[in-house]
């Protein structure tokens, strides 16, 4: 400038073209060079090459991390395993006096404690402990609790881990964790590896390759093979393996050498409930007026994780009614909200209350007259969980073996509620869902399962361990099966509306009281419909020995489900 003051700055993009005329114009030297000519040339190469610098130096980082701890490379670490060590000396150990309702599974585990205990007996003459050994049972009976109590008993190292853990994205990586974890558990030895819901991964690989196969699925299921495989005599490992669906397991794993052992854990019948609940209130303060005998007749059908949930929950309603101890109500209580469900604050008009009314009569009214059907407990109109009303029927003992009339009347009673709509309002609602389902599995059952169709004879329909019927059944079998799944439900429906035809007064008594009361108990039930109480109601003998598996023992269950 003509001062002689001297001015820095950029052109910007936008700048006018004729700017350095106007600045030469008023006596401006204009001095002009490209953008970042003045930069120093060693932050030119870092702007340039720093990022990819940094990713590389971060790279080699955790190769070395890895690499350091044996994993190789920088995946290493995802192939060690995800198994939790419980050591003998790691906290209170699980022993069998933990475990009860289970005494045949126990019986057959002992075998095992002794040989962890004292391998060099067995050794001595020749004898081989089974190396794999398959806990089978219905969600929450103990499978996993029996095996840390196997542990437990035996003083040796467990490793406990779930199938799905060994599994990742990466290929590979399943096959590697189950190497660590074996070699872990040899280095260990005489230890236990335990591995839940096997189902996972070794499923069969003949229906992968129908769909595509999982490779690292396989990979996985291979690797355990192999291992199993390599023990020998003096490695004194034990692989303990629980799920809950046997049938669809690879026959590779079955085998002689691999899990050749099978051991039931059935859902505990009366006597193994109050032994469970026993243990499980070892800590809670009881009240005298509860017995513990009289709870597991009120809790057929349930297992071990149901009944530690109802214990809880009946300390935690004691606790919030300022109770000193837990009291039969509070039992009861938690009882009515693990079968029933919470309570839901929510009005209905009265139009639809009588209705639900009528409905929930219908179920309680048919249980009262057919005889084959469970005896009914309670009566209530009160919402609870996804139920706007609630049939409550519990059988006298527990049941192993299902009669062709018992299920007749299983579907009668449970199509009640439908029925009743029907005779006192001419049409039906949206109230049955759930009782239709419960129907439609129980008939399909009795039909494809359980040989009690006339036209189709004893035969069994189905594929192992499912309900579905077999692809090898021809089209015109299938669809008879249809036609008598139908037929059934039929039967019963008019069986259903006859009955509470003849007994409409009885159906009328029973919705006022309901009514007026929300709940009624099984004394209120019989009062109000004037019908006497019966001494007893004899259960049907089974004509053979019945094996009852456990999706029948879940069955009769979803039955008693659908009176609700």
């Amino acid at each position: 400038s003509a001062s002689g003051t001297t001015f820095q700055t950029e052109r910007p993009v936008f700048a006018q073209d004729n700017l350095e005329s106007l600045l030469t114009a008023h006596n401006v030297t204009v001095s002009a060079q490209p953008p970042g000519s003045g930069q120093s040339p060693l932050l030119t190469l870092l702007v340039s090459f720093g990022p990819a610098l940094l990713l590389i130096g971060g790279f080699l980082y955790l190769s070395r991390r890895t690499a350091a701890a044996g994993a190789g490379g920088i995946l290493g670490a995802f192939g060690r395993s995800q198994a939790k060590l419980y050591s003998p000396d790691s906290g209170p150990r699980t022993t069998f006096n933990d475990v009860a309702g289970i005494d045949e599974a126990k019986a057959d585990l002992a075998e095992v404690v002794d040989f962890l205990k004292e391998p060099q007996k067995y050794q001595k003459l020749g004898a081989q402990i089974p190396h794999g050994i398959l806990l089978v049972g219905p969600p929450g009976t103990g499978k996993t609790l029996l095996a840390r109590a196997v542990a437990g008993e035996s003083n040796r190292p467990f490793f406990s881990l779930s199938a799905s853990e060994f599994v990742e994205a990466i290929v590979g990586v399943g096959a590697s964790r189950v190497r660590d974890l074996f070699a872990q558990a040899k280095a260990a030895a005489p230890s236990i590896i335990f591995i839940d819901e096997l189902d996972a991964i070794g499923r069969s690989r003949a229906s992968s390759a129908t769909f595509g196969a999982n490779d690292e699925r396989e990979q996985t299921l291979n690797q355990i093979l192999t291992e199993m495989d390599g023990f020998t005599q003096n490695q004194n490992v034990v692989v303990l393996a629980a799920t809950n669906r046997p049938e669809v397991l690879d026959p590779a794993l079955l085998r002689p050498g691999r899990f050749d052992r099978r051991v039931t854990v059935s859902p505990p019948d009366r006597v193994g409930r109050a032994a469970i609940l026993r243990i499980h209130t070892r800590g809670v303060s009881i009240a005298p007026d509860v017995d513990l005998d009289d709870i597991a007749g009120a809790t057929p059908g349930l297992v071990g994780a149901d009944l530690r949930n109802i214990v809880n929950e009946a300390a935690l309603i004691a606790a919030r009614k300022n109770h000193t101890a837990v009291q039969r109500d509070d039992f009861d209580e938690a009882i009515e909200r693990s079968l029933l469900g919470l309570r839901r604050p929510i009005t209905l008009g009265q139009d639809e209350r009588r209705l639900i009314a009528y409905h929930e009569s219908g179920h309680a009214l048919l249980g009262l007259l057919i005889p084959e059907a469970d005896p009914v407990k309670k009566l209530t109109i009160v919402p609870r969980g996804l139920s706007l009303g609630v049939t409550l029927s519990q059988p006298i003992d527990d049941r192993y073996n299902y009669p062709e009339g018992y299920l007749r009347g299983r579907i009668t009673s449970a199509l009640g509620g439908r029925a009743a709509e029907e005779v006192v309002y001419g049409s039906v609602t949206t109230g049955a869902e759930n009782d239709l389902m419960q129907v439609n599995q129980i008939a399909r059952s009795m039909v494809v399962r359980w040989g009690m169709s006339p036209r189709l004879g004893p035969l069994n329909l189905t594929e192992p361990g499912d309900s579905t019927i077999s692809p090898q059944i021809s089209p015109e079998t299938a669809s008879l099966a249809d036609e008598e799944e139908r037929r059934i439900v039929n039967e019963c429906y008019q069986e259903a509306i006859r009955l509470l035809q003849e007994n409409r007064d009885r159906l009328d008594r029973l919705t006022e009281a309901v009514l007026k009361k929300d709940t009624l108990d099984q004394d209120e039930i019989y009062a109000a419909t004037g019908l006497s109480k019966p001494r007893n109601r004899a259960l049907l003998a089974p004509v053979l020995p019945h094996n009852g598996s456990s999706r029948d023992h879940e069955l009769a269950r979803q039955a008693t489900d659908a009176e609700r």
